[in-house]
């Protein structure tokens, strides 16, 4: 019997990287890159990367495909997060979510706000959910908050957060 707080915090987990601009391709997509090598870094797998349009019905595709894999531990995308027009990420994640982590946007807006970016925080709608077992974050375009996410929040409890939303499979 394991005590509900132990995890393996070397087990490397699965994850799919997701770009979603309308301006960016392989060649400029700086968000994407930090993503995978910032998980690679810390001994995770890539699965598979995408650069998307900012269009509902083509994100949704591809994050649907993904959420059926069973070998994936979750989603982490780029992109479609500030408030103009064609942002459309975290409205089209949202609803896929079987429970939000409101903690990760507010404590990002949090840590951006002290880390020089002041009231321009209160712009960015990352956001992060539960999809039945898998986990999806959903972060801003900009390679520097793409680190400061990273670093300061998904790194830290993404083991942690895949064993509680995984544990049910293993329980008898």
């Amino acid at each position: 019997m394991s005590n509900e707080h132990e995890f393996d915090q070397g087990k490397q987990l699965i994850f799919c990287v997701l770009t979603t601009s309308d301006t960016r391709n392989v060649s400029n997509d700086r968000g994407g890159w930090t993503i995978r090598q910032m998980l690679e870094t810390a001994g995770h797998k890539i699965f598979e990367t995408w650069i998307c349009q900012d269009d509902k019905m083509e994100i949704e595709s591809i994050v649907e495909e993904w959420l059926r894999n069973p070998s994936i531990h979750g989603i982490i995308t780029t992109g479609g997060t500030g408030l103009g027009f064609r942002d459309v990420t975290p409205e089209t994640l949202e609803p896929y979510f079987t429970k939000k982590i409101d903690g990760f946007g507010e404590l990002f807006r949090m840590i951006s706000y002290t880390e020089d970016v002041g009231s321009k925080a209160l712009l960015s709608r990352a956001t992060a959910g539960i999809v039945k077992d898998k986990v999806i974050f959903s972060l801003p375009g900009s390679v520097k908050a793409v680190e400061l996410a990273m670093e300061k929040l998904v790194l830290p409890e993404l083991h942690h957060i895949v064993h509680e939303v995984t544990k049910h499979l293993y329980d008898e």
